[in-house]
């Protein structure tokens, strides 16, 4: 090897540009994120050749003094912290000081600002890392960042840009992301000289949730649910899709912590365990979440692009997360967005801790005097009924006939087709609701209620079964052995990286021990919490519940399908069976006209 020596500055820089700058849309976002902490209510992008020629960015926040413009250019030279306190503390979009010194390293650089008040701008100019003096210019009260040829002195690095298109969309997507993060600011964002894209400021929640909607879609705001939750010195804000509105690919997932979007494993984890119940398999939920914290409870310093964070108490916010969406999302009910969304123009909404939605008194009357089954019997609910200690019964539905005044949100039953669909009519036009899948989610969310109770069983094995795990998994196990007691998994740590298993919930009788103890340990491992026991439960009580529903090819009278359209308005997640498929549609009075041309 040879000798060691200081690198130069230029390769010190160019080093670092390879780890901050990956393509044009990193330089974007080093300089509009620049933008954002100098206050700017106004920031325009201009881009030519995909970033590839020209990459502009104007503001107009505070500006620069010609004394500080040097050092702007310099290396680790910032002005948003200045301790070690004020790295544990970070609330700036940036605050490494390395953007502006990487990106005029591999690019000819100009910066152009104006400090309020001054009667004058100045404009400092880097070429081939040589920086020039500073010489007045004309500027209005702002900052101007202009980046041309960029990696035109790394050939290597140029070669692995993409085409104009596909490099502008990522700067396009990378706006959508700004864009949502501070409604407060106007963006605009121009191609070859041509507008693309104008965000004005949103003033009000309203014009936030429109701006909303101009990023993941027209649709969105009426199939979302507004959160708005504060607990243990969280605070999570934004908009949830509802599970009927997923998509197939994670491509509008917007998380913001402090302002910032990241991507993290615990936040994926927590949103993908709140729509478990009710997201069809490979389906992708949309959202825009906004998390607040203490700056100092979330540490931004752990990636150079700044795309990741550590959160200090990562077992609390996952549980806050979770419980905060699987709450919302339980409370969604069939035929609530017809009854609220629409009138509100808008999402649902979700405030603090969610509440069960009672059934009106005057459609639940019938229901409290009779009782009506229909008549659905099936073993496996037998024997969960032996499991929780009580005796088989068939799965009754209420009786509701028609009542004045008022509809229900589901309407009233007119008919049955093909005997498997229930047509019913309400306020807004015409139900159709697939009845195997609505009584499914019905019979499930009972079973599972009724696994709640203290007298959930569990079952000794005859020989206690000792499994080969990691130091981690085995470490797990011994410091939540009393929670997985609590949901029937018994097992001990005999070693370094052993543990015994000695007893198993009674519902998972027949399952892989072994894989489903690593499994359980795995996650308590990685994120402080597991459902694993609670999902596999659940896979059980869902096909229990399949076969204990009402089948399609069952004739049911107007008052039994009364029934299962009151049990729908009045049972959690009902606008999903447990597989997440719908179990019900509205077709409006406006949308039938359209299908008969009427009015034309």
């Amino acid at each position: 090897m040879s000798a060691i020596r200081l690198l130069p500055p230029e390769l010190i820089n160019q080093i670092a540009a390879g780890e901050v700058i990956e393509r044009p849309s990193s330089v974007v976002k080093e300089l509009v994120e620049n933008s954002l902490d100098a206050g700017a209510t106004r920031i325009e992008v201009d881009i030519e050749a995909g970033g590839a020629r020209l990459i502009r960015v104007r503001d107009d926040g505070g500006g620069i003094h010609v004394d500080e413009l040097p050092l702007a250019v310099a290396s680790h030279a910032t002005s948003k912290i200045g301790s070690f306190d004020d790295l544990e503390h970070v609330a700036s979009m940036g605050f490494r000081g390395e953007a502006l010194a990487s990106v005029s390293s591999v690019s000819r650089f100009a910066l152009t600002s104006r400090v309020r008040g001054q009667d004058a701008a100045f404009r400092v100019e880097v070429d081939g890392g040589k920086l020039q003096a500073a010489r007045p210019a004309q500027h209005p009260p702002g900052t101007s960042v202009e980046v041309r040829d960029l990696f035109h002195n790394v050939p290597a690095r140029r070669k692995f840009m993409r085409a104009e298109r596909t490099e502008f969309a990522h700067i396009d997507d990378l706006l959508k992301s700004l864009a949502l993060a501070r409604s407060a600011v106007e963006f605009r964002l121009s191609h070859n000289g041509k507008p693309v894209r104008i965000w004005k400021v949103a003033r009000d929640e309203q014009a936030a949730l429109q701006r909303v909607a101009e990023v993941l879609g027209a649709e969105f705001p009426a199939q979302s649910l507004r959160i708005d939750h504060a607990a243990a010195g969280l605070h999570l804000s934004g908009w949830v899709g509802l599970p009927t509105a997923s998509r197939a690919q994670a491509d509008s997932q917007y998380f913001y912590v402090n302002g910032r979007l990241v991507r993290d494993r615990i936040v994926a984890h927590a949103v993908r365990q709140a729509y478990a119940d009710v997201l069809f398999h490979g389906r992708h939920a949309a959202f825009v979440l906004y998390l607040e914290l203490d700056p100092a409870g979330v540490d931004v310093n752990v990636h150079p692009a700044k795309h990741e964070v550590r959160f200090r108490e990562q077992r609390l916010v996952h549980d806050f997360l979770f419980r905060t969406l699987h709450e919302a999302l339980a409370q969604t009910r069939a035929g609530q967005v017809v009854s609220q969304a629409q009138e509100a123009g808008g999402s649902l909404r979700m405030s603090g801790t969610s509440t069960p939605m009672p059934m009106p008194q005057a459609w639940s009357a019938r229901a409290d005097q009779s009782r009506l089954s229909l008549g659905v019997r099936d073993e496996p609910l037998a024997d969960y009924a032996a499991l929780l200690g009580e005796s088989p019964r068939t799965s009754p539905l209420a009786e509701a006939e028609a009542e004045p005044g008022e509809a229900p949100p589901l309407g009233f039953a007119i008919a049955q087709l093909k005997s498997i669909y229930v047509l019913a009519e309400n306020a807004h036009g015409l139900i159709l609701v697939d009845m195997h899948a609505a009584h499914e989610r019905i019979t499930y969310e009972k079973l599972k209620s009724g696994r709640s109770g203290s007298n959930l069983r569990s079952q000794m094995l005859l020989v206690p079964l000792s499994i080969a795990v990691s130091a981690k998994e085995a470490a797990a196990a011994e410091e939540y052995a009393e929670a997985l007691a609590g949901w029937g998994l018994e097992l001990s740590r005999s070693g370094p990286a052993s543990i015994v298993v000695r007893r198993i919930p009674a519902l998972l009788e027949g399952a892989d021990v072994a894989q489903l103890s690593r499994d359980v340990l795995s996650e308590l491992a990685q994120h402080g919490s597991s459902r694993r026991l609670q999902e596999l439960e659940n896979g059980l009580l869902s096909t229990m519940a399949c076969h204990g529903s009402v089948r399609a090819g069952r004739r049911l009278s107007i008052p039994e399908m009364n029934a299962l359209l009151r049990e729908m308005e009045a049972t959690e997640r009902s606008g999903q069976c447990n597989h997440g498929r719908p179990t019900w549609v509205q077709l409006s009075v406006a949308e039938l006209d359209k299908l008969f041309m009427r009015g034309r």
